[in-house]
């Protein structure tokens, strides 16, 4: 019932920037996480960047000091800006949001957690 839509990847020159935009739709009571996950040819899908409901960012290693999460609650989006970018940044970008869905069944409204991937966005960075 949670759509999850990413946008801003494409190709970048090393030492660029990009912005990857994440917004969530559909039946969303609240969302309490967003993530950001990247996964390059031949590799696992790696864990970039958190921030909590609260708004606690928390990264990975190898992008701390050149990636920036962020969140807009009024939008259900969540924003990866992306400076400093290397060769090694060449994956593509995947959002997952986690939170609480609101329906309405056999006559009273049911609250639900869900965790919802988007499709992914390819990001490069290359010469």
């Amino acid at each position: 019932q949670v759509q999850v839509v990413e946008s801003g990847g494409g190709l970048v020159q090393p030492g660029g920037s990009l912005r990857l935009s994440c917004a969530a739709s559909g039946s969303i009571f609240s969302i309490n996480a967003m993530h950001w996950y990247r996964q390059a040819p031949g590799k696992q899908r790696d864990l970039v960047a958190t921030i909590t409901s609260g708004g606690t960012p928390n990264y990975a290693d190898y992008v701390k000091g050149r990636f920036t999460i962020s969140r807009d609650n009024a939008k259900n989006t969540v924003y990866l800006q992306m400076n400093s970018l290397k060769s090694e940044d060449t994956a593509v970008y995947y959002c997952n949001v986690e939170g609480v869905t609101t329906s309405q069944a056999m006559g009273s409204r049911r609250f639900v957690p869900f965790g919802s991937w988007g499709q992914g966005t390819q990001v490069t960075v290359s010469s």
